[in-house]
């Protein structure tokens, strides 16, 4: 048999709990010893009364026997025994009862040997009629003994009400305190929630997120030490994104140099040198992945630092895929799937993006195959497909982390590992998202959605 681990209880349910459970131990000592305490009073009252008129009804019937030609069942009858009482004599070997259908068999046979040698006895005890109370004083005077049998019916009854009060209190005062734990929780748990959502939201991006001001002077500590926290870690964040914005800017320039540079030689090549003309297109070859890759930064500095959030315009998806296309030299690659959509965002970094797509179809997965664009709801997807041999399973995620390249298998290694990261980056800040999956013609597919304009 095969068994399931238990799901640990959260912290709420935990504070429920064990709240529930003080009040619940709390109320059923307080119950449990009430109940002790006034059952044990009641029946010390309940046995003095009947003992206090035993011992009266005794010295009654002893006088009473002590006179010549005595009429026990008269006597009997003279003691007055209450309604639910029952009075019994052993007087000279016989026994006489003031009930018609009662007798000796309703005394307690432990009792009779104490109060016939003597003794004063007291015993409760399980009639046929319910609980009862016998008190047997001897008589010596007359060589009689008198039992008095006392119902406890009207007694029991109370203490079962007394009894189902309390429990009745304690399930009330259960459910208080559970109340109360629920109550005590969500006070405890707000909190948390509001930082766990406000972590969420600076992970996600939202540096700007803060927790809320409070009046609670346990909590104010707190936010304003996390707040603090953020606002440090902001400012950092920023600043070293501005540091890496600016030296790729600055990198800029002499980069320009060495490109007008290298196309001066590139236009003299047939003057060189067939020697200096291989090192010519290694230089050229490196010079324009470096000047990719440092685009590539920049992009990157200028998101990270906030710099490249540009106002959103409503842009005609198909006229932009077709320029792309022609940008990165596919134009005999044509746009299939529906037509006519429009998005909102960045055009500068929404074309940058499909480029990237592009020329990464292009360097690493032996050439671009097909653009098809279809709508599912209010998204519109965008799916680019490739001629190589596509990208394993465990490997679709990592391609889209910073400076992650695939494996040898998918083309040319020589990427720099921020095309795709650039991808993700861009669909995640227009609301939408990138993935990879497999093409129908066996390369490898990478998917875009975006939110559509709807009208």
């Amino acid at each position: 048999m095969k068994f399931t681990a238990l799901r640990p209880l959260g912290l709420r349910h935990r504070l429920i709990a064990a709240f529930g459970l003080v009040a619940l131990l709390v109320s059923a000592v307080f119950a449990a010893s009430t109940y002790v305490l006034a059952r044990g009073y009641l029946l010390a009252q309940r046995e003095r009364a009947v003992r206090d008129q035993t011992f009266a009804d005794a010295m009654f019937v002893q006088r009473r026997l002590e006179t010549a030609g005595a009429d026990v069942s008269a006597i009997l009858t003279a003691a007055g025994p209450s309604a639910e009482s029952t009075i019994v004599l052993h007087w000279s070997g016989q026994w006489y009862s003031s009930a018609l259908n009662e007798g000796r068999e309703i005394v307690p046979s432990r009792m009779q040997p104490l109060v016939t040698g003597g003794r004063s006895a007291t015993q409760r005890f399980q009639g046929t009629d319910g609980p009862a109370l016998a008190v047997g004083v001897p008589l010596p005077g007359v060589g009689a003994e008198l039992y008095v049998i006392a119902p406890l019916e009207e007694l029991d009854g109370i203490l079962r009400l007394l009894s189902g009060i309390m429990l009745g209190g304690a399930a009330l005062a259960t459910a208080a305190g559970a109340g109360l734990g629920a109550w005590a929780s969500r006070s405890v748990i707000t909190p948390l929630n509001r930082v766990a959502i406000t972590t969420a939201a600076i992970a996600g991006g939202q540096l700007d997120s803060r927790l809320p001001a409070t009046l609670d002077p346990d909590l104010a500590t707190i936010v304003a030490s996390f707040n603090s926290m953020v606002d440090t870690l902001q400012r950092r964040i920023e600043r070293d994104a501005r540091l890496a914005a600016d030296v790729s800017h600055e990198l800029r320039s002499p980069l320009t140099t060495l490109v007008g540079s290298v196309d001066l030689l590139n236009s003299r090549r047939e003057d060189l040198h067939p020697r200096s003309r291989q090192a010519l297109d290694l230089v050229t070859a490196d010079l324009d992945r470096f000047r990719g890759l440092l685009d590539n930064l920049l992009e990157l500095a200028r998101s990270d630092a906030g710099l490249d959030d540009g106002c959103g315009e409503v842009i005609d998806l198909d006229q932009l895929l077709r320029h792309v296309l022609t940008e990165a030299g596919a134009e005999s690659v044509q746009v299939g799937g529906v037509t006519g959509v429009r998005v909102v965002g960045d055009k500068p970094r929404i074309g940058r993006m499909f480029r990237n797509l592009f020329e990464n179809a292009d360097r690493h997965g032996g050439g671009l195959v097909a653009v098809d664009v279809s709508r599912t709801g209010t998204d519109v997807i965008i799916a680019v497909d490739d001629a190589g041999q596509g990208v394993a399973p465990e490997e679709r995620e990592r391609i889209f982390h910073r400076f992650a390249t695939g494996s040898n298998g998918r083309g040319s290694s020589s990427g720099t590992g921020l095309g795709l990261s650039l991808v993700a980056e861009a669909a995640g800040a227009h609301g939408g998202a990138a993935w990879c999956a497999v093409a129908p013609r066996g390369g490898a597919r990478f998917v875009v959605r975006l939110p559509a304009v709807t009208s």
